[in-house]
This record gives structure tokens, sequence and C-alpha cells, in this order.
């Protein structure tokens, strides 16, 4: 008989707790009660947090192995838009995408982190990945095949915020791996629009500070896992203060094999692009007529 947390579950039983979250008993009792927990977090207002996911032991290493690499970040700060497109004479006076804001987060690219790294351990761990897809009700997860988006971390230094944003995929993983001193909240709206419809006037009022009702924070900790629906859901990272930089590691997932980025936002985010992202130019498919 195998020993919980070890052998049953691989990779992921080192490194999560897998007495809270019980990865080593794929379908048990003890998985169906957290996966249907969570499935109905997310049911209700499109976000989970698993505290503590990773073992607690392993946290300040967690921590800094992340900090080690984050100097290797590339930053760009720029003016952009909560749909991160260009705006030309098309759009309306009054249309959010108008309203300009600073991004100022940096991103480390995937092969920059080590493969020994725990968070990377936990990315590619096939338990982990079919653990995820049972919480998003989907048949199976892919990492993406993308080197430098599939698995990144983002890092908000003091002064600078992650601001308001769309996700261009239904779905995100990300876990917090060192937090600021003040400052650095995660907030988001969910459900403010939706694959038929883009509510811009609650979009719009929610970024003019018009309406902050439907704005919804969370504080997370070093460890935790976040599972949240951010296709359809305004967010960002509030301003961080203070000395310490807010790092997240972000896990990305998709429901098709060989998934790779698109080379203008690979080179926005990252500073440069690979051959494999022109050889995957055009192969993009989309889930809705959003406007990003």
């Amino acid at each position: 008989m195998s020993t919980p947390g070890t052998t049953a579950g691989g990779t992921a039983g080192q490194v999560v707790d897998t007495v809270r979250y019980p990865l080593h008993e794929p379908g048990g009792p003890a998985w169906r009660s957290v996966v249907e927990r969570v499935r109905a977090e997310l049911a209700a207002d499109g976000c989970s947090v698993l505290p503590d996911f990773v073992r607690p032991a392993l946290q300040d290493r967690l921590r800094r192995q992340c900090a080690s690499v984050a100097p290797a970040a590339h930053y760009r700060t720029e003016t952009v838009n909560a749909y991160n497109i260009a705006v030309d004479d098309s759009l309306p006076p009054d249309h959010p995408a108008r309203i300009p804001i600073q991004r100022g987060n940096a991103f480390v690219a995937r092969d920059q982190i080590p493969r020994d790294f725990v968070i990377h351990r936990l990315y590619t761990a096939e338990a982990f990945q079919r653990f995820v897809a049972d919480c998003f009700r989907l048949p199976r997860l892919y990492p993406l095949a993308d080197p430098l988006s599939g698995l990144c971390l983002n890092v908000v230094r003091p002064g600078t915020e992650h601001p308001w944003h769309f996700d261009t995929n239904e779905f995100t993983v990300s876990m917090l791996t060192q937090e600021t001193e003040r400052g650095g909240e995660f907030e988001y709206c969910p459900g403010i629009r939706s694959a038929e419809r883009e509510n811009l006037g609650a979009v719009r009022a929610v970024l003019t500070g018009e309406d902050t009702s439907p704005v919804r924070r969370l504080t997370l900790r070093p460890g935790d896992l976040q599972l949240f629906q951010g296709r359809y859901a305004l967010h960002r990272v509030s301003p961080v203060e203070g000395e310490t930089a807010r790092h997240t590691a972000i896990l990305a997932y998709s429901e098709r094999p060989d998934v790779v980025g698109s080379v203008e936002r690979t080179r926005q985010l990252f500073g440069r692009v690979l051959p494999e992202h022109h050889a995957a130019a055009g192969r993009a498919s989309r889930v809705d007529t959003l406007l990003d």
C-alpha cells in the first residue's frame, strides 16, 4: 500500500497538502468533497481559493525559488485598456476601451523557471492537472505547448499594479508565491459580461469608479491555489505598497493540446518570441465574439 502524499499522488502528492487536498485518491470520497466545494464556489461567483494548497513545509522554498528568478521579469510599462485592444475611430466616445490604464506588472517566462522548482513540479504533475480539470468540469486539461507562457511568474513591484483586464481564456489557475506588506489585493467583478453581451455600461462604471458595488476583494497568501473564471470577470491586482513585490505564478492550461500564444501578445508580455510562436500563427481559435 502506498503512502498518502508520496507514491500514490506522484509529484503532486509530494508538493500538495494531501491531508486537506487528497490528490493521491483521485475520484475518492475526499476528492469528490473538495471538488464539489470548488465547483459550487465557481458557480456562485467564478472564483475558488484553496488555502495552503502547497505543503506548509515547502512554502518558504516556493517563495525563495520564485523570488530568485523575479529579476528576469520583462518590464514594459505602457498605456493599455481593459480589453488590451487598439482603439480606433469605430469606438464611440464613451466606450470603456477608451479609458487608459497604466500597466506596470512584468512576467518571468517559463524557460527561466527551472524544472526542479516547486511550482514547475506542480504545473507538470498529472494528478494536479486531473484535479484542476475536475474542478472546472472538464474531461482533461493540457499544459500549454508555449515555451514561454505555459508557466510564468507575474511580478508587481511596489508603486505599480496589474490593471483591470479580462483573460483571453475561460479559466485561470494561479498561486501567490510572495505577498506584499500592503495593497496588492485581488479585485474582481464576477460575471460582469457574458459570451453574448459585453455589458459596456457596467464595465465603464467600474473603471471610472462610478459604481464599485460589483467589485469583490481577496487577500491571498503564499501557497494558496486560486481557480478563477476570468474571461467574463473584470479583474485586477490593486496597487502594491511597501517594499516587497507581489509574485504570482500563473499555471496555464488549455482544453486542447498544442496551444501556443500569438506572436504579438507574446512579444508584449515577454519582449521576445520563439520559432514556435511564428509556426503557430494563424492556428488560434476563439470561444466567443467578444472584443478581446
